[in-house]
């Protein structure tokens, strides 16, 4: 076990965070400094999970540098895991296409970096490409106000080809440098802390989290504590998944056997014994969150009840976050159940409780009972790998089971020009078509000064003495009415037809 009698501060590894646009080139740049390539395994080729590697560079001068880099997705979607992942990082990377220039999720991008206050480094990428417009593109990033050198500011840029490596080398130079400015120290020798970047519940092994160490030391024997999850380390896995036995500052790491599945984001800190971790949780209890306000039910507003299964926490909380966004005046979502793992009966169970509830599973599966629970129950369980597929989904139900509203249509005007009979609610009247068209059948409002009479509606039509269906603008007609309302020479007759909408 570690000496409590040493608190030796010493340099650590900086933390890197890569953000930017979806397809501007994070992943092709992770892919190269590692040499590996997760885009493939990915649906829709997008980077839908966080996580961490550590690299290690030979810097200009020879020396052998460790560097830990966050990998996190570019998707809209996660904009709250691309905030946690600038907050745990030392540094930012914006990458940039030196085709595309800034769009709208750089900018994005860019305000999660300012708003964790960390220092950041441009890097222009797919400056290989015959469009490439390097100045182009630090124009418009001053035009965003990312303001480079060179370009009325002071932020370090360098021009790379993530797809073959052309600029790389400088850039791991200049991450370097800047993580030598901001002096980043830890003390090995004190417990661990860190923060939770991605938590899943495997069905072999249990629960299992990734976090990466910001200061101290953790080692078997240890406890871990995220908010009222604890585990004891019994083993602890590095970012390659090789077993090792003690870990710390600036690395990656996976503990396996939580109690309960960690939120990602929530710090992690490590004790001793047992004991320690136990009282920890107990005072974390003490001051819960808020609770949720109950939701009230609305007159002419339909709820959709919904029960959500991933496979980690952080896609869990993504979802959550493109939901909130879909809006209708008549249908609301609600989240009546979520987790992560693998769908069971409770979560099916839940969904009967419910009336036209949906199991929404997002890479991970269903077992058996559950799925014979759903079949009897006639509730239905969607599977989905890429988040926009649900979002769309998830609208067309909303739109499926929006109430109709009934709307009146105005169809035309008629301007009564002589009043001929009246006996009981039945009249006779001539008037002109001012706009529109009037159809027999129809329903009426009978405007007199600009105001609403009363109602009534066209049981005969006839033009030059020929009965007809409609009469159209500009022409005149005999029309027979029904109304408990006495219409008179000048009065306005407006018809209208009731059709639904959604």
């Amino acid at each position: 076990m570690m000496s409590k009698e040493t608190t030796t501060t010493t340099e650590r590894a900086p933390i890197v965070v890569i953000m930017g646009h979806i397809d501007h080139g994070k992943s092709t740049l992770l892919d190269y400094i590692r040499k590996t390539n997760i885009v493939a395994t990915e649906a829709g080729g997008i980077t839908q999970h966080i996580s961490a590697y550590e690299v290690s560079h030979k810097t200009s001068s020879g020396a052998e540098k460790r560097i830990t880099f966050l990998d996190t997705p570019g998707h809209e979607a996660f904009k709250g895991m691309r905030a946690r992942g600038a907050r745990v990082a030392d540094i930012a990377v914006l990458v940039v296409s030196a085709e595309d220039g800034v769009k709208e999720q750089t900018i994005e991008a860019y305000r999660s970096i300012k708003e964790a206050d960390i220092p950041f480094i441009v890097a222009i990428n797919k400056i290989d490409k015959t469009n490439a417009n390097i100045e182009q593109t630090k124009l418009s990033l001053a035009e965003a106000e990312i303001y480079v050198e060179g370009y009325g500011g002071s932020i370090s840029w360098v021009g790379i080809s993530a797809k073959v490596g052309t600029g790389v080398p400088e850039l791991l130079d200049t991450l370097l440098l800047l993580a030598e400015m901001e002096e980043l120290k830890g003390t090995a020798e004190k417990p661990a802390e860190g923060v939770i970047i991605e938590s899943r519940l495997d069905p072999k092994k249990g629960i299992i989290a990734t976090l990466v160490i910001t200061d101290g030391t953790i080692e078997k024997g240890m406890f871990a504590v995220a908010e009222e999850a604890l585990t004891p380390i019994r083993s602890i896995e590095n970012f390659a998944g090789k077993t090792i036995d003690r870990a710390s500052f600036s690395s990656p790491i996976r503990l396996t056997g939580w109690s309960a599945v960690p939120t990602v984001g929530a710090k992690v800190y490590s004790f001793p014994t047992k004991k320690l971790a136990e009282e920890a949780i107990a005072n974390a209890k003490k001051h819960p969150a808020a609770v949720a306000a109950p939701l009230l039910r609305q007159e002419g507003v339909v709820t959709i009840p919904l029960v959500i299964k991933t496979d980690v926490a952080g896609t869990l909380e993504a979802i959550e976050h493109e939901l909130g966004k879909l809006k209708h005046e008549r249908v609301l979502i609600r989240i009546i159940q979520k987790g992560v793992g693998t769908i069971g009966e409770s979560d099916v169970k839940s969904a009967t409780g419910s009336s036209g509830a949906v199991v929404i599973g997002f890479h991970t599966k269903v077992d058996a009972l559950a799925a014979d629970l759903a079949f009897r129950n006639n509730v239905t369980i969607m599977h989905f790998d890429i988040i926009y597929k649900l979002t769309e989904y998830i609208e067309e139900v909303m739109k499926e089971r929006a109430p109709h509203i009934e709307v009146a249509e105005e169809t035309g005007t008629l301007k009564v020009i002589r009043f001929f009979s009246q006996q009981k609610e039945k009249q006779v009247i001539g008037g002109r078509v001012e706009t529109g068209k009037i159809v027999n059948g129809a329903k009426f409002k009978i405007m007199r000064r600009d105001a609403e009479i009363g109602e009534g509606r066209i049981i005969e039509l006839q033009q030059q003495k020929i009965k007809s269906q409609e009469v159209g603008e500009g022409a005149e007609c005999g029309v027979m009415v029904e109304s408990k309302f006495t219409i008179a020479e000048r009065d306005i007759l407006v018809p209208y037809v009731v059709v639904k909408k959604q």
